[in-house]
């Protein structure tokens, strides 16, 4: 996703951007959550399809739909497609 110069993006039209795209969601205690971004709330709860669960890296899980309670993230960003 690119932003021409002078054109700022708030984090809500980032969001809005990526919902039913590749995502990663870094949680507070350093465990990845990678996976297509279905929606999410006023308090960053988020729900993600496709999921798979990285501990350092490593593949740890797959599951199919999960659920992160906002309040554990710590950001979510962009992922290229798998």
């Amino acid at each position: 996703m690119s932003v021409q110069a002078g054109q700022k993006k708030t984090p809500n039209e980032f969001l809005k951007q990526v919902i039913g795209r590749p995502v990663v969601v870094k949680l507070n205690n350093g465990i990845d959550y990678r996976g297509v971004l279905a929606c999410l709330d006023g308090y960053m709860n988020i729900a993600l399809e496709q999921t798979e669960e990285y501990n350092n890296g490593q593949l740890k899980n797959k599951y199919g739909d999960a659920f992160i309670r906002g309040n554990n993230v710590l950001y979510i960003s962009t992922q290229k497609r798998r």
